[in-house]
C-alpha cells in the first residue's frame, strides 16, 4: 500500500484533474477509481466526488492499495527483449505465441510470460498485469510494445490514436502488384457469415482502416512489401492485402488456399519496426525486430527462383 499527502498550492481545480496533473504515475481513470472507492481524503474527510473543487491550502491524502494479482499464472516462457525499462517493454514476438489469454488459449500466452519476467509489475488499473497497447496475431511475428504502468499505458494508447507512433511491417504476398505503392482505405468489420473472420465491409457496418504499402522487392510470382499502419484494426494488413488480390503468403484464413509448398510457422508477415515517444522521458524510441529465420529463408529461396520446399526453409 502507498500513501501520498499533498497540500494544494495552486488555484481552484477539480480534484481528479489536480491529482492527474501532479501524480504522473497514475492515469486519470485510475485516480477517479481511487476517489470512487473512498481512497481519497480531502481535509481529513473521505471524498468520493471526482468533481469536488480543491482550493489553495486544502490537504489531500491518497491511499493506493497494492495491485491485486491477476488471476493468471506466470509462465517461464523465453522472451526476445528489444527494449526495456521501468515503464516500457518491447519484445520480438515469435510465431505461435498468443498475446492475451482468451477462450481456447487460457495459458502459454505473452501475458503469462510477462508476469513471470516482471514479478513486481506495478500493473494497470490496480491489477498486477501488463498493459497490452496493441496486438499482433498469433502467427504474426515482430515488435510489440507492453506498458508496465498506468501512465505508460495511457500515453502509448494516445500515441496510437493520434498516429504519432509508427508501425512498419514486411510481408511476402502472392502475385505482383501493378504499381510500386498505394493506399488501401476501406473499412473492416466482422465477416457477415464467418464470425471468426474479418472482412472489408460497408462503411456503416465497419470501422475505418487505412494501410500504406510500397513494393520492396519483386520475386517472380511473389512480392516483398513494406506496410505502414495508420489504423490498427484486427487482421488489418491480412484483410487489406487479400482485398487487393495479393494475400499474405502462408495466411491460413485469407489466402484462398494458395500455397508455396512449405509449412511456414505462420503467415509471412513481420512487425519490423516500432517508433514511439517514451511515455516518461518523451525521447524517441526506435526499435527494429530482426526477421525470423523462416522469413529470411523464404526470401532466399524466392530470390534464387527455386521451388520453395520444406528442405530449403
Amino acid at each position: 500500500m502507498t500513501e501520498i499527502n499533498l497540500e494544494i498550492e495552486e488555484k481552484s481545480d477539480r480534484l481528479d484533474r489536480y491529482l492527474a496533473q501532479h501524480l504522473s504515475d497514475l492515469s486519470r481513470s485510475r485516480i477517479q477509481q481511487l476517489i470512487e472507492q473512498g481512497n481519497v481524503l480531502l481535509n481529513g474527510k473521505i471524498c468520493t466526488s471526482k468533481k469536488e473543487t480543491v482550493k489553495l491550502g486544502d490537504r489531500v491524502f491518497l491511499e493506493i492499495p497494492a495491485a491485486q494479482p491477476l488471476d493468471l499464472q506466470p509462465e517461464n516462457i523465453p522472451l526476445d527483449i528489444l527494449y526495456e525499462d521501468d515503464s516500457l517493454l518491447i519484445i520480438n514476438k515469435p510465431a505461435g505465441l498468443v498475446v492475451h489469454p482468451a477462450p481456447g488459449h487460457p495459458q502459454g500466452t505473452l501475458v503469462n510470460a510477462i508476469l513471470a519476467h516482471c514479478p513486481t509489475l506495478p500493473g494497470i488499473g490496480g491489477v498486477q498485469r501488463p498493459g497490452i497497447v496493441h496486438r499482433l496475431d498469433k502467427d504474426t511475428t515482430g515488435a510489440i510494445a507492453i506498458a508496465k504502468t498506468d501512465q505508460a499505458h495511457q500515453h502509448l494508447q494516445a500515441q496510437l490514436k493520434t498516429k504519432t507512433a509508427r508501425r512498419d511491417y514486411l510481408g511476402v504476398v502472392h502475385g505482383s502488384p501493378q504499381t510500386e505503392s498505394g493506399t488501401i482505405d476501406v473499412p473492416i468489420g466482422r465477416h457477415p457469415i464467418d464470425r471468426k473472420k474479418m472482412a472489408v465491409v460497408p462503411v456503416d457496418s465497419g470501422r475505418a482502416a487505412r494501410t500504406l504499402w510500397q513494393v520492396q522487392e519483386r520475386l517472380g510470382n511473389y512480392t516483398l512489401i513494406h506496410f505502414q499502419l495508420e489504423t490498427g484494426r484486427t487482421h488489418q494488413i491480412r484483410v487489406h492485402s487479400a482485398h487487393i488480390g495479393h494475400p499474405i503468403v502462408g495466411d491460413p484464413v485469407y489466402s484462398s488456399g494458395r500455397s508455396v509448398g512449405v509449412n511456414l510457422p505462420g503467415q509471412a508477415l513481420h512487425a519490423l519496426r516500432l517508433r514511439l515517444q517514451h511515455p516518461v522521458t518523451e525521447e524517441l524510441i526506435d526499435v527494429i525486430a530482426p526477421l525470423p529465420t523462416a522469413f529470411t529463408k523464404l526470401l532466399e529461396a524466392l530470390r534464387r527462383k527455386i521451388p520453395v520446399t520444406d528442405s530449403n526453409i
